[in-house]
């Protein structure tokens, strides 16, 4: 049974996750366009970080950062190459965005790639109800970044 927990992002099996994507996100956009973060802005007090796991074995990760004005954003969404295909990914999302409406957010936002290799990612964000919107927050528009948002209503 796979069961998401919050968690550190220190801990020696997600700092390899993480320094994945962040070797992943590095090769498939321009430096300035890389918006991901590292374990250490992970563990900022705005950010709470969770990972999926089964039998203590890691399938993946994610964090919801809180933002201004009632709106959080959507970071760091990874699976390990051997979850993958196995909704570890939907799991997590879904997790996330029922977490940031029990906090009584508005809104979830994200920033992803506009490169082919996110893709899949933008499939999963599209078919759970995310729509492009406007840049927000600190971000500004930019040809490698796609931004997109849910409304949450409360539950």
């Amino acid at each position: 049974m796979i069961s998401i927990e919050t968690d550190d992002p220190a801990r020696p099996d997600v700092h390899a996750l993480l320094g994945e994507h962040l070797a992943d996100m590095f090769a498939t956009s321009p430096a300035e366009s890389v918006h991901a973060l590292d374990q250490s802005a992970l563990s900022h007090e705005s950010i709470t970080f969770w990972t999926a796991r089964e039998d203590g074995v890691l399938l993946g990760c994610g964090a919801l950062k809180t933002l201004s004005l009632g709106d959080a954003e959507l970071k760091s969404m990874r699976t390990t190459a051997n979850a993958r295909g196995r909704g570890v990914a939907t799991l997590m999302l879904k997790h996330i965005v029922a977490e940031a409406r029990t906090r009584g957010f508005a809104r979830v936002a994200l920033e992803t790639g506009t490169e082919e290799y996110f893709a899949p990612a933008r499939r999963l964000y599209a078919r759970h109800g995310f729509t492009e919107c406007p840049p927000f927050a600190d971000y500004t528009l930019d040809p490698n970044s796609v931004f997109m948002e849910l409304p949450l209503s409360p539950k």
